[in-house]
């Protein structure tokens, strides 16, 4: 009749210090201890569950009694000692349950055979699991045994919940924390058995058993023999594991990837439809999809790769797909999913919300490249100096024949350096530029203090809302000499003076023109007489204006083909102050507060309304 069955977790049981997977930090300062006799009276173990605290406990309890130690600070096997404790026969080793025997009377019940020394050996061990289950009245009587227990009496506790236990119990005890064990450390352990059980295994299958057992290796053993038994040929393959322990296959998350790279929004909710079909739950397969992600952006960066715990197959999977994936991508994806993973439970429609998550996730692409568009555009140098400008509009003025294209060669564009405006030649590229701004007037009461009767005007530069940003090609500017314009001065019109006004306010803020610069020139102002007069309310509007006054000046002149324009301002005298009351004054009045909201109306092409 053959033998009963034995788990591999006990089966396989270390019994040797340098046979304890993954915690050599904990069994070489048991060995030195054990070496240089500066054992403590008192030891706490503590760490997850699976990781070899109740094990370690029993190798130093029958190592500090073995008759005849080894070389290596082990224990025999052979003595009388050893032999009693592999039997389970030893008078001198004490194991209490703490879950089941957490109260006082046991409590004093091992206090009572603690008075009583060994019969054989040196020491007795007491031997406490779970110790965080006593009671607050049982901790209290162990307080006393535990600060002064006899010189044989060696007390051993192993709790994986360290913050329940009485500070005053932790101050008395040696504390000795059990880190979570490395999936490679794992799958090299299961590999080792196998070949002892004859057993054929494929490496990827034992890492993904190592990855789902998180650090503990009785968990890990438990699913090994899980696995075996499901084989009928003693294999343990890839496929089998992941259906055993219903795992979603990584693959599914680097095909979803990749359709999110590529903004397929179909693909991306098919895949997921699978996911579900499968009997996956939909919050795991977020959670898996976090871990992808996060994957993805340490595999960017040859110092942080080591922290993958994946295969060497999935890590070169992912080495390939991070140098698909930006990293401003992976950074959105993360915080979008994030919140699809705080928020899941508490939605009424699960499925939905996931969906609703995948689809942002495929449109980031598209909105983070319109944001290096709009970024790239705002860094463009603004060239010249004088009347000079990098755009057509600011200085130097584009004329009809270089709106044409025609390179901007006029018979009449010869000048001498003092009377020339000087443009950027090489700003004839066509930049992707927003819809045209629209303009709009209205006219508004004179301030306090103005004469009546004199038109008012509001432009507003708003850009219209669209889709995606068309692109526009932008003239060439040219130079232009003074002597270039008509001896005789046109008529300008009050119509012509505001669309103008306008292009220069819309040239400024492309050219990277300061917040508070657009909020000045988006006033009120007031045309009489050939001279425009700007109401300024405060003394840095009046700085912003003196700094562009020329440039201002000198392209109002030259589009609407007039010497005698002229600029003047004043800055409005108040008792109080007025609060706005158009839409347009509200606007710059948060502006003002506010300058990030300015960037906000221009990347989403918006508008006030009036």
């Amino acid at each position: 009749m053959a033998d009963n069955f034995v788990v591999s977790a006990r089966k396989y049981r270390p019994v040797t210090f340098d046979t304890v997977v993954g915690q050599s930090h904990i069994t070489t300062t048991l060995k030195n201890a054990i070496r240089t006799n500066h054992l403590a009276q008192a030891f706490l173990f503590c760490g997850p569950r699976g990781v070899g605290k109740t094990t370690n406990a029993r190798i130093l309890a029958k190592t500090i009694n073995c008759q005849s130690l080894t070389e290596d600070v082990e224990p025999c096997g052979e003595c009388e000692s050893c032999v009693a404790f592999q039997n389970n026969a030893s008078f001198n080793v004490h194991e209490l349950d703490a879950a089941s025997n957490n109260s006082v009377d046991d409590i004093r019940n091992l206090i009572d055979q603690v008075r009583y020394p060994p019969q054989t050996g040196k020491y007795k061990i007491y031997i406490i699991d779970e110790v965080h289950m006593l009671s607050s009245a049982a901790f209290n009587a162990f307080l006393k045994t535990l600060e002064e227990p006899p010189s044989y009496a060696i007390f051993i506790l192993a709790t994986t919940e360290k913050h329940k236990i009485l500070p005053t119990i932790l101050s008395r005890c040696q504390i000795f924390d059990f880190n979570r064990i490395q999936p490679r450390d794992i799958a090299d352990h299961i590999e080792q058995i196998a070949k002892k059980e004859g057993i054929k295994t494929e490496r990827e299958a034992l890492e993904l058993i190592a990855q789902k057992a998180d650090g503990g290796l009785r968990d890990a053993l438990s699913m090994f023999d899980l696995n075996v038994t499901f084989s009928t040929d003693n294999t343990v393959r890839y496929k089998e594991v992941l259906q055993n322990l219903h795992i979603l296959d990584y693959d599914y998350y680097f095909r979803l990837t990749d359709a999110l790279l590529a903004g397929n929004l179909s693909e991306t909710l098919l895949i997921f439809n699978e996911v579900l079909k499968k009997g996956f739950d939909g919050h795991l397969f977020v959670i898996g999809m976090l871990e992808h992600f996060r994957n993805l952006l340490v595999s960017k960066d040859a110092a942080t790769v080591q922290l993958l715990e994946v295969s060497e197959t999935a890590k070169n999977k992912y080495l390939d797909q991070s140098t698909r994936a930006s990293l401003s991508f992976l950074l959105s994806a993360l915080s979008v999913g994030g919140q699809c993973d705080i928020n899941y439970k508490a939605s009424k429609q699960q499925r939905l919300h996931v969906e609703l998550c995948l689809m942002k996730m495929a449109k980031l692409t598209e909105v983070l490249d319109l944001e290096a568009l709009a970024a790239d555009e705002k860094k463009k140098p603004n060239v010249g100096a004088g009347l000079a400008s990098a755009q057509p509009g600011l200085g130097g003025v584009p004329l009809a024949s270089a709106q044409n294209g025609n390179n901007g060669s006029s018979p009449n564009a010869q000048a001498s350096p003092a009377n020339r405006i000087d443009a950027n030649p090489a700003s004839s590229s066509s930049l992707p530029t927003t819809a045209e701004p629209t303009i709009t007037y209205q006219n508004a009461p004179s301030g306090k203090g103005l004469p009546l009767g004199k038109l008012r005007s509001t432009v507003n530069l708003s850009t219209s809302i669209t889709d995606t940003p068309a692109p526009t090609q932008v003239s060439k500017p040219v130079e232009v000499a003074l002597d270039a314009l008509p001896e005789k001065d046109l008529p300008v019109t009050m119509e012509a003076l505001k669309e103008v006004w306008a292009e220069f306010s819309r040239m400024r803020e492309q050219n990277g023109g300061a917040v508070s610069e657009q909020i000045m020139l988006n006033r009120d102002f007031i045309f009489e007489n050939m001279t425009i007069e700007l109401v300024l309310d405060n003394l840095h509007q009046e700085t912003l204006l003196n700094e562009i006054k020329p440039t201002l000046l000198g392209y109002l002149r030259r589009k609407l083909q007039n010497r005698q324009i002229q600029l003047s301002h004043q800055i409005a005298q108040s008792d109080g102050k007025r609060n706005p009351y158009t839409p347009q004054e509200k606007f710059n009045v948060l502006a003002e507060r506010n300058p990030a909201l300015i960037d906000l109306q221009r990347l989403l092409g918006l508008e006030v309304d009036f």
